[in-house]
């Protein structure tokens, strides 16, 4: 049995359908338009499929390979008609992204000697403290003890946000007053999190990309004095991303592996644009598994990704 329908229950899949709505019409749609009533794929139809996938920011290089895919598999099995093409669109898009190697199957922690520490990247405005949030929510209903650590010390309101999160999931948030050194923070969250037998700490950290520098030397300060405490901190380095803007997302992506080593990609907001196809290029373009993606408001609607399960959103399976 598959994960996709082993762990995605009907109401999961339901809201990533509806999450997923406004990409769906604004490329499939277009692509259904493109193959309707052909019997054959010629360059009028591909030049249309292009497009569509483009204009949902699946980006350039990605849509080629689509594209090539395409030409390859409908000239070695001599396919006709345009319910075999969208088909056959279906499964390359599908094996395109199951690369993401390193998904986790359900909100369940690897082992580890002491917390599991997951520390949190992402530019201001992405989502990333909601996103801590909603994670803090799936890890404390699966019965694990969790510790969040406010390291953006540079603005008071993620503080105060994560402060917040905090009181709702009803969980410790070790602070610092802003302007405090982020190492300092993190130090005294994992250190709370040993003492206290939590099993997972997520950090909160600084999202300023201007200054890549800066960025750098931070997060390697504040990644040696974890490891002070526990000696293979941090475990994951996950980055958020919006996903509402489109190219720029995987842009972000490019530049913050250029900072630092990220080993997990969060992407939000897929719910509010038509420009969820960046999902496909990003699990394409980076050797960094998608592992979490937001569809929706509510405190359940970030989920774990799944390639199966968001093309089927996309191809309505």
């Amino acid at each position: 049995m598959s994960f996709f329908k082993k762990f995605f229950t009907s109401e999961k899949k339901e809201t990533l359908d509806k999450g997923l709505d406004k990409t769906r019409t604004s490329v499939f749609e277009k692509i259904s338009r493109a193959v309707a009533g052909k019997s054959k794929l010629d360059d009028e139809t591909l030049d249309e499929i292009e497009e569509a996938l483009i204009t949902s920011d699946v980006g350039l290089d990605t849509t080629v390979k689509i594209i090539e895919a395409l030409e390859e598999r409908v000239a070695r099995d001599k396919v006709m008609g345009e319910t075999e093409m969208m088909d056959m669109l279906y499964a390359i898009i599908s094996d395109l992204m199951q690369h993401t190697g390193g998904a986790w199957e359900d909100f369940e922690l690897p082992k580890t000697d002491g917390p599991y520490v997951l520390m949190v990247v992402g530019v201001n405005g992405v989502g990333k403290t909601t996103t801590i949030g909603k994670l803090t929510h799936q890890f404390k209903a699966k019965g694990y003890k969790v510790v969040l650590g406010a390291a953006d010390t540079f603005r008071a309101a993620a503080i105060d946000q994560l402060a917040v999160w905090g009181e709702r999931n009803d969980v410790p948030v070790i602070k610092q007053e802003m302007g405090s050194d982020p190492a300092s923070v993190a130090y005294d969250t994992i250190q709370h999190a040993v003492s206290a037998g939590a099993d997972l700490c997520i950090i909160d950290t600084a999202g300023r990309l201007h200054n890549k520098k800066n960025l750098m030397n931070e997060l390697s300060k504040v990644k040696r004095v974890m490891q002070k405490v526990v000696p293979d901190a941090p475990h994951e380095v996950l980055l958020v991303l919006d996903g509402s803007t489109g190219q720029n997302a995987l842009n972000q992506a490019i530049a913050f592996s250029e900072a630092t080593q990220i080993t997990s990609l969060a992407v939000t907001k897929l719910d509010g644009t038509a420009k969820g196809g960046v999902v496909i290029g990003i699990a394409d373009q980076l050797s960094v598994p998608v592992k979490f993606i937001g569809v929706g408001e509510g405190i359940e609607d970030l989920q774990l990704f799944n390639p199966e399960a968001f093309a089927s959103s996309l191809f309505q399976k």
